[in-house]
């Protein structure tokens, strides 16, 4: 009779919801503590974005108002970093990052590009097949020029994009495959 406690199924199911939660919670912690820093602590465009974002998903108002709190605070220092890399099929990848450690992010950006076949490119060899809009989440990158891709290239992509997307510094990952 395995699988007769109900509340032991709950429980697992629980703890994978919450490790999800607590995961985009994170990076949307980073992004209204760079949004409030930016702004000094006041409303700003990108502070309502991004609050609106983090409400979106649900997330407390009490860790809003702590993570604009702690940011406005001297000390705390997030850093936005794009990166740029080519992946399976020539597809572009724009990989835009929120970190306290420069270092440590572009290692880990590397490690996973590296694992999958794959190096970052130079600054400008990807963004000329993008433009920045701007767009009610935010600026956000939109492609030029789109390449096709075989199946087993875009089982590929996908499965880096996730890679690089479960990385707690990595706030958005952008390419130009169909």
């Amino acid at each position: 009779m395995s699988g007769h406690n109900k509340w032991a199924q709950i429980k697992h199911k629980k703890a994978i919801t919450d490790a999800k939660k607590s995961k985009i919670f994170s990076k949307l912690v980073r992004f209204i503590s760079v949004e409030a820093k930016l702004s000094g602590g006041k409303e700003s465009p990108g502070l309502r974005a991004a609050i609106e974002k983090a409400k979106k998903v649900n997330m407390p108002s009490e860790n809003i108002e702590r993570a604009i709190k702690k940011a406005s605070e001297p000390g705390a220092h997030m850093d936005a970093i794009t990166y740029e890399a080519y992946g399976p099929g020539g597809a572009g990848i724009i990989i835009e990052t929120l970190t306290d450690s420069k270092n440590r992010t572009a290692q880990d950006i590397k490690h996973i590009l590296v694992k999958n076949g794959f190096a970052l490119g130079g600054i400008g060899s990807v963004t000329w097949s993008f433009k920045k809009e701007k767009s009610p989440e935010g600026l956000v990158w939109i492609p030029t020029s789109n390449i096709s891709l075989l199946d087993s290239d875009l089982e590929l992509l996908d499965k880096l994009v996730e890679e690089l997307e479960n990385n707690d510094d990595v706030q958005d990952v952008y390419t130009n495959a169909e």
